[in-house]
């Protein structure tokens, strides 16, 4: 009840826990505390059972992720001369980027996941997250500048 706050919702979560369990009993070791293991199991499921829910409710609108390709004065910031500099830079360092990099480095940072960019781009997780990395490494050259300390 402390995890779903709802008696149908925890009655499920409970079976669904004793049915991992029992899957897994062998991967339980004698002497050690059931009852921490079987609630490890327990929260575990009902992280994974809200993750998949949030998931599937969040619908990310992918025409977000292409006005950062476009960006003109509708989407920049006025906050003064000095963050006015900062924005030009950082685009231009963006920019600045190969598409190969540039792209999955964007749907990155709006917000899509490691796994969604692979199937989006069709290439594999690992290469999302070297791009991202060199991308990120890129970027911080580029913009050394603004780094604390200089």
């Amino acid at each position: 009840m402390n995890l779903t706050r709802d008696a149908d919702d925890a009655k499920d979560l409970v079976q669904e826990t004793l049915l991992k369990a029992m899957l897994n009993k062998d991967k339980f070791k004698a002497g050690t505390n059931l009852k921490a293991w079987l609630y490890t199991i327990m929260r575990n499921t009902f992280i994974n059972n809200y993750n998949k829910i949030t998931k599937r409710n969040s619908n990310i609108d992918s025409t977000e992720y292409f006005q950062y390709f476009n960006t003109d004065e509708n989407y920049i910031t006025h906050n003064g001369a000095t963050s006015d500099f900062v924005v030009t830079d950082i685009n231009a360092a963006i920019a600045g980027l190969s598409a190969d990099y540039r792209t999955p480095f964007m749907m990155y940072y709006i917000g899509y996941k490691y796994l969604e960019i692979a199937e989006k781009l069709q290439i594999p997780i690992g290469t999302v997250k070297n791009r991202i990395h060199i991308a990120r490494k890129e970027l911080k050259q580029a913009l050394k500048t603004y780094a604390p300390g200089v």
